[in-house]
């Protein structure tokens, strides 16, 4: 694998656990780490983020190979798996740090996100609009270690919702 090749992809869907642990099971999928981003908190904590006063998600960064997944794929495989409809929140999370937001790191990314969600929005799947926010990658915060493959470290195949 040429590291050079790697790009990365900014998904947040919820509580980055889930997230994560989904994205890590794609072939071509080399890293996967979570954080906080889209707000204005430099150096923002999971407790902070949490009182839902830093503008931040739960977000998870994906670090990908271009030549084994298109990025396309990753838009795709996100509107699966959660729901692209609700308004800051899944299942029982609720806040800002809960929305569904794909932010892009460059105008080839937006062109394809933005396709993907107007596809979606067309093809009748949901009874609501599209929810999910499509905005400029900023600076990714990571998350604390304790957070990082947390379903993995803890024997936990998938997430009850």
């Amino acid at each position: 694998m040429d590291t050079k090749t790697l790009q990365k992809a900014t998904f947040a869907a919820g509580c980055f656990w889930h997230v994560e642990d989904a994205f890590r099971r794609i072939k071509g999928v080399t890293d996967a780490r979570v954080g906080y981003t889209g707000g204005f908190v430099e150096n923002p904590d999971y407790r902070l983020v949490c009182t839902d006063t830093t503008g931040h998600a739960e977000a998870l960064e994906v670090t990908f190979d271009p030549n084994v997944v298109a990025y396309e794929d990753l838009v795709e495989f996100f509107f699966t798996m959660h729901d692209p409809t609700q308004v800051n929140r899944q299942g029982p999370d609720y806040g800002k740090q809960y929305r569904t937001a794909i932010f892009v790191h460059d105008a080839d990314q937006r062109e394809t996100a933005e396709k993907s969600k107007q596809r979606l929005g067309e093809s009748g799947t949901y009874k609501k609009p599209i929810a999910t926010e499509i905005v400029d990658a900023g600076t990714f915060w990571e998350a604390e270690d304790y957070h990082q493959q947390y379903y993995a470290k803890r024997g936990i195949n998938s997430c009850s919702i």
